[in-house]
């Protein structure tokens, strides 16, 4: 799975599609917003999407009537969500060709749980394969790809990090079970000519624990502990193989 996983949402109410994207966003994602059919058709005409997460149930054009003018043979998978949440609403979105549903109001953690579910049905045995055949740092579960720079979660999927997280990324997992200094974490994830700053490392941390978390919201601040006036400890045993 690509590194930059871009996806899109498609809903007409704007707080929705706001609250969604940000947070899809802290969990590794490229996220654009659409309000209604044209746009959604505008974005797939000027970028690549990974998948797109399309409401039923907006004034005008319809979910199901978009889902149903799409090319299914070059086109995203889809997610539908809908307020209504009827058994033949699903059936119906299913058949047209959603490879899933979802009732609203969705659980955010279960959204994620179903985009990362249907990416990793779309990445095939393939990329994992490729990914496999790499030594990797394996650690909790998840896996580091430093030669692909890419982040595996538990179930296989890609987790999108930013080049200051993956140095960071890196150096907790080379000194694992070890306090590590703000100043130390900065050198090595930063460089030695960076500015120092403690809260520039903090945040960094936080936006990693983030990444990290699972959609039953552990594993970000269980991997990596704070040590109260030192620094940070990266707690979990690491292999590479």
């Amino acid at each position: 799975m690509a590194a930059d996983t871009r996806l899109l949402i498609v809903d007409d109410d704007p707080g929705i599609r706001e609250l969604t994207a940000e947070f899809l966003t802290t969990h590794g994602y490229i996220v654009d917003t659409a309000a209604d059919g044209a746009a959604m058709r505008a974005a797939l005409d000027r970028q690549s999407y990974a998948l797109v997460v399309l409401d039923v149930m907006m004034p005008g054009e319809d979910g199901l009537t978009i889902l149903r003018s799409l090319d299914r043979s070059s086109a995203p998978p889809v997610i539908i969500l809908s307020v209504i949440g009827e058994e033949v609403d699903r059936i119906v979105g299913l058949e047209m060709g959603a490879d899933d549903y979802l009732a609203k109001p969705a659980n955010p953690r279960e959204l994620l749980a179903r985009i990362r579910s249907v990416l990793r049905r779309q990445a095939g045995p393939a990329a994992a394969e490729a990914v496999a055949a790499r030594p990797l740092k394996r650690f909790a579960g998840w896996r580091l790809d430093p030669l692909g720079r890419l982040l595996f979660d538990p179930d296989g999927v890609a987790i999108n990090l930013s080049d200051g997280e993956l140095r960071l990324m890196m150096t907790l997992v080379d000194h694992p079970r070890r306090v590590l200094t703000r100043d130390f974490l900065l050198d090595h994830a930063r460089g030695p000519n960076a500015e120092h700053f403690d809260r520039a490392i903090d945040v960094q941390i936080s936006r990693l624990r983030r990444k990290l978390s699972r959609t039953d919201g552990n594993g970000g601040d269980d991997l990596i502990r704070t040590v109260r006036n030192e620094g940070y400890m990266f707690v979990a045993d690491v292999e590479q193989r």
